[in-house]
C-alpha cells in the first residue's frame, strides 16, 4: 500500500501566512533541488533557511511517490543519534548485531521520496557520514538540509539563503514599496496578526523601512521587532535598535529556546566555533560596514592567532554564515557581518577584555589608509582612491569615534586632518567642521604639526564655505 506523500512534522498546521516573501527562492531551490540528490540551505542563525526548505518540501511532496519527510536534528547532542532519529521519524526498526546506517538504507533503497534534516551544523560530520550511506543505497532518494554549514560530501550542492529584501536608505521609502520588499512585506503582515489596524502609511514607511535595514533583512530579528508592536510604536522600536540584542526577545512560546530570542540564535551559533574562530569573531566586530582581507590581517592578528591563520579561520567564519563574502574581486573583495550579528560580537569581545587592544589596531591602520590616501586623491588614482574611502566610511567613523572617547588627541587630530580631502570631495562639509572642531577642543598635548595641521584644516573648510 501506497504512503500518503506528505511531510511528516508535528507543527506542520502552521498557516501558510507562517512563510512571507520567498517565493523567488522557493523557485530556485526546488529548481535547483531537481538538478542534484543532496542540497544544504546554508545562512546565519534566523535567516529562515527551516522555513524555507519547509515550504519546498510542502510544495514537492506530490511529486514523490512515497513524499517528504523531515527530521529535526536540533534538540540532539550527540551524532550517534543522528541515524536513530532518521530511523523513528521513517518508522523504522533497528535490528540487533547491525548498524542502523545500513538498515536504514535497506529501508529506503527503493523509495522515491524527499528527505529533509533539518538543523545539521552542530552535528554536520554525522549528518554527512549518514548522508553519504543512504545515497550510496537508495537510487530514487532526495535530502534537502538546513545548516550554518555545508555538509561537505560529493554532489552536493549548497544554496545560500539570503537576507530579506530592504529599501535601499538613499530613496525614500513609499507605501507601495510594501510590494517590492520582502522585508517590509513580513513585517506589516506580522504587525497586523498584533494590530489588526496596523497599516503601512507615508506616515511610518521611513520609520519601518530603517527597522528592517538596521536588522539586516533577518527574518527572524524582525519577526521579533514586531512582537514590540503591541507595546512600543516603531519610533519607539527604532530608536531601541542601537541595542538589538536586548530589544529582540519574546519570540514564539512553541519556539525553540535558542528561537525565542536573537541572542539564543547567536549564543547557540557562537558556541559551535572552536576557540580560534571565536577569539577572530569576536575581533572581526570592531569593523562597521565590512573589510578586505589586509586590513583584516592587520587589525586582529596577535597572540594566539597568527597573521597567516587568518585567512583560514575566516574562510571558517564565512562557512558557518557568521560572516557573509560581497561582492568583487582581487583587493576589492570585501567581508561583513549583519548588523545584529556584529553587535553580538561587539558583546563578546568587551567580555574577553581584548576591545582596548583591538581597537587601537584598527584606528591605526585606518590611519595609515588615511595618511596614504592624501597623496593619492589628486592624480590618475583619484577615482579608485574615493571609492576606497568610501567603503571604508563607516571605519573611519568608528576609528575617529575611538579617538575622541579616549581623548587620544594625536591620533584624532591626525585622523581628522587627513580626511579633508576625502570630505571635501564627497561634500561631507558638516560632518567635516563637527569632527574638526570636537578633536580640537579636547586638551591638547599633541604635537605642534598635528594641531597645525588640523587647525589648516579648519580655516580652509571655513573659506570654501564662505565663497
Amino acid at each position: 500500500m501506497k504512503e500518503r506523500p506528505e511531510v511528516h512534522q508535528h507543527n506542520l498546521s502552521a498557516p501558510r501566512a507562517d512563510f512571507i516573501g520567498r517565493e523567488d527562492a522557493v523557485v530556485e531551490v526546488k529548481r535547483a533541488l531537481a538538478t542534484t540528490r543532496v542540497m544544504t540551505l546554508t545562512g546565519a542563525g534566523g535567516s529562515g533557511k527551516t522555513r524555507l526548505a519547509l515550504e519546498v518540501a510542502r510544495r514537492l511532496a506530490g511529486t514523490y511517490r512515497h513524499g517528504a519527510w523531515l527530521v529535526e536534528l536540533a534538540s540532539l547532542s550527540e551524532g550517534t543519534l543522528v541515524p536513530q532519529a532518521v530511523a523513528t521519524a521513517l518508522g523504522v526498526r533497528e535490528q540487533p548485531g547491525r548498524a542502523l546506517s545500513v538498515t536504514l538504507a535497506d529501508a529506503l533503497s527503493e523509495r522515491e521520496m524527499l528527505l529533509m534534516l533539518d538543523n545539521c551544523e552542530h552535528l554536520v560530520e554525522a549528518a554527512a557520514l549518514l548522508v553519504e550511506v543512504l545515497l550510496d543505497s537508495c537510487p530514487d532518494l532526495r535530502i534537502l538540509a538546513t545548516s550554518r554549514e555545508a555538509l561537505g560530501i560529493a554532489g552536493e550542492v549548497n544554496w545560500m539563503v539570503p537576507p530579506l529584501s530592504v529599501p535601499d536608505p538613499q530613496h525614500p521609502t513609499a507605501v507601495e514599496d510594501v510590494a517590492n520588499f520582502e522585508s517590509l512585506r513580513l513585517f506589516v503582515e506580522r504587525a497586523r496578526y498584533r494590530r489588526p489596524a496596523f497599516a503601512l502609511t507615508p506616515q511610518n514607511a521611513k520609520t519601518v523601512a530603517e527597522i528592517c535595514r538596521r536588522l539586516d533583512g533577518i527574518p527572524l530579528a524582525i519577526e521579533l521587532a514586531v512582537a514590540k508592536v503591541g507595546v512600543l510604536s516603531v519610533d519607539q522600536i527604532v530608536a531601541s535598535l542601537e541595542d538589538s540584542l536586548r530589544l529582540l526577545t519574546a519570540g514564539g512560546r512553541t519556539a525553540p529556546p535558542r528561537q525565542q530570542t536573537l541572542r539564543g540564535t547567536l549564543d547557540w551559533s557562537y558556541g559551535l566555533l572552536s576557540e580560534p574562530e571565536q577569539t577572530l569573531f569576536n575581533r572581526l566586530s570592531i569593523f562597521t560596514g565590512g573589510w578586505t582581507l589586509d586590513s583584516a590581517e592587520a587589525v586582529v592578528a596577535g597572540g594566539d592567532l597568527e597573521e597567516e591563520d587568518v585567512l583560514d579561520r575566516l574562510t571558517d567564519l564565512v562557512n558557518k554564515s557568521l560572516v557573509v563574502l560581497e561582492g568583487g574581486s582581487g583587493e576589492a573583495l570585501r567581508y561583513r557581518m549583519l548588523e545584529p550579528v556584529r553587535q553580538y560580537g561587539q558583546e563578546r569581545l568587551e567580555t574577553s577584555g581584548e576591545a582596548d587592544v583591538v581597537q587601537r589596531r584598527h584606528a591605526l591602520v585606518f590611519l595609515t589608509l588615511i595618511e596614504e590616501s592624501e597623496t593619492r586623491l589628486w592624480g590618475p588614482e583619484e577615482v579608485a582612491w574615493l571609492e576606497r574611502l568610501d567603503a571604508e566610511n563607516g571605519n573611519l567613523r568608528v576609528a575617529l569615534s575611538w579617538a575622541l572617547e579616549q581623548a587620544e588627541v594625536e591620533l584624532g587630530l591626525r585622523l581628522a586632518a587627513g580626511l579633508r580631502w576625502f570630505w571635501y570631495a564627497r561634500g561631507y562639509y558638516g560632518e567635516e567642521r563637527g569632527w574638526l572642531e570636537e578633536v580640537l577642543a579636547m586638551d591638547s598635548r599633541a604635537s605642534t604639526t598635528a594641531r597645525a595641521r588640523a587647525l589648516d584644516a579648519v580655516g580652509w573648510l571655513a573659506h570654501i564655505r564662505a565663497t
